[in-house]
């Protein structure tokens, strides 16, 4: 009976070893799951933030031009007609003025 209760002990003791051999294998590759998984979280991330950046700089050279391009068409019709350019410049201030004024 000795011998069979040592070899059982044995037996278990091996299954115990190996049972944490399987652990720590299985751990080691949830670990490396895991790590692949915020790597690869991480690049994605990444590359959304770069299309982000290289499109808000396409869109800002966009405005740049259109703004460029308003200002220079906004010059031309002044030096067109100056006259109208500050007709329309002393409206604009008369309207801001009389809304700017407290009402009693």
């Amino acid at each position: 009976m000795s011998k069979s209760s040592d070899g059982a002990t044995g037996d278990i003791g091996a299954d115990l070893a190996a049972l944490r051999l399987d652990l720590a294998r299985l751990s080691d590759s949830v670990s490396a799951m895991l790590q692949a998984q915020a790597q690869g979280g991480a690049r994605h991330i990444s590359d959304a933030a770069s299309a982000a950046k290289a499109g808000l700089a396409s869109t800002a050279a966009d405005v740049k031009s259109r703004i460029s391009s308003a200002g220079g068409e906004l010059e031309a019709s002044i030096a067109r007609s100056p006259v109208k350019a500050v007709l329309i410049t002393f409206a604009v201030g008369m309207v801001l003025g009389m809304m700017s004024r407290p009402r009693h």
